[in-house]
Parts: C-alpha cells; sequence; structure tokens
C-alpha cells in the first residue's frame, strides 16, 4: 500500500511541476483571473457549473469566493449551478440534461459576468451549451479541461488545459489552479495593506 501512494503521489506531482514550468498555461490562468477580476470590479458575478467532482470543484471555488480564502474580507459574487436539485431536476426532466446549465445561464446571467465551466474530458454537453448561452449574452467564458479536452477552447475565451489525460489527475491540477485563481482575485479584490 505504501508503494502505491508513493506512486500516485508522484503522478499528481509531476502533473503539477509540468503545469508549473507551461509559460502559456501560466498566462491563460492569469488571462482568466483577470476576465473574473474585471467582472467582479463592475458589479457582475462567477458563475461555476462541472460535473460529478468538477461539479463538487464548482462549489468548492464558490464557496470560496462568498466566504473567504486566505483572509476575511467581503464576500464575492460566485454561484455555483450544480446545488439546486429542484432548478436541476426540473431543467433535466422539463428540457434534458444537455440544458441544465444553459437554463440557468440564461435565467441568472448577465452582461459582463464570467461562467467557469469545469470538464475534464472537454465534452460535456451541458458545459458546452452553456458556453453557448453565455456567448450570446456577452458573458465571457473560461473553461477548465484536460489535454484530451483541447477541442473545448474553441467554446471559451478562456481554456485551461491541465497537463494531464487520467480524470484524478486532471481534477487535482483543476483544484490547484481554482486555489490560485482564487488567490489572485482575492488579492486584487481587497489587497492587504
Amino acid at each position: 500500500m505504501i508503494q502505491i501512494i508513493k506512486t500516485e503521489l508522484e503522478y499528481a506531482r509531476d502533473t503539477l511541476d509540468r503545469l508549473a514550468t507551461d509559460e502559456a498555461t501560466l498566462q491563460t490562468i492569469a488571462a482568466a483571473a483577470q476576465l473574473c477580476i474585471d467582472a467582479l470590479k463592475s458589479g457582475g458575478k462567477v458563475l461555476f457549473a462541472g460535473n460529478g467532482g468538477s461539479a463538487a470543484d464548482s462549489q468548492h471555488m464558490a464557496g470560496e469566493f462568498v466566504s473567504r480564502f486566505n483572509y476575511d474580507r467581503p464576500g464575492l459574487a460566485g454561484i455555483a449551478l450544480t446545488t439546486d436539485t429542484s432548478i436541476l431536476t426540473a431543467i433535466g426532466n422539463d428540457y434534458g440534461y444537455e440544458h441544465l446549465f444553459a437554463r440557468q445561464v440564461q435565467a441568472l446571467g448577465r452582461a459582463g459576468d464570467v461562467l467557469i465551466g469545469i470538464s475534464t474530458s472537454g465534452s460535456s454537453p451541458n458545459i458546452l451549451r452553456a458556453f453557448q448561452e453565455a456567448r450570446a449574452l456577452d458573458i465571457k467564458t473560461i473553461g477548465f479541461t484536460g489535454m484530451r479536452g483541447v477541442a473545448m477552447s474553441a467554446h471559451c475565451d478562456c481554456c485551461i488545459i491541465a497537463p494531464a489525460q487520467q480524470t484524478p489527475r486532471v481534477q487535482e491540477a483543476h483544484i490547484a489552479i481554482g486555489h490560485i485563481i482564487c488567490g489572485l482575485i482575492e488579492t486584487a479584490m481587497f489587497p492587504r495593506s
């Protein structure tokens, strides 16, 4: 068991090492943070969407926005579109699962907001439809995906591609990237003296 644990930690470290040395991805992460900062400074909000583990990441990031990240400060406008079971089941039943997030973007999103869609495969139909709806409403879009999801970049303004193919490694990179973005936003919105 100890050897398996060590091996898994080495895989995770290798993914983060590749991420830390990829200048293009680092620039994309900075650009994504700036899109969120611009929206929040203009009175907008950040919407989050994802399926499965990516739904949990969406809720995690929204929690960091609304509550706190590194230090106490006023809450930031972040909404996870993955949490209301009545809305999710109504849309899924009435319109189909692929419309789950697009319908909420249409109802809750406004020009100047940001939608962060997380899909390890880059091909989740409900995330791609949400991006289409967001673009129609002049909402900026940020995608989080893995190396299998490169095609997702055509559907969003800013696409962060984790340097991994296995879902667990992609998700580990996503939460690290999410934390970095939360920290950048918090510092920009509420600098400490």
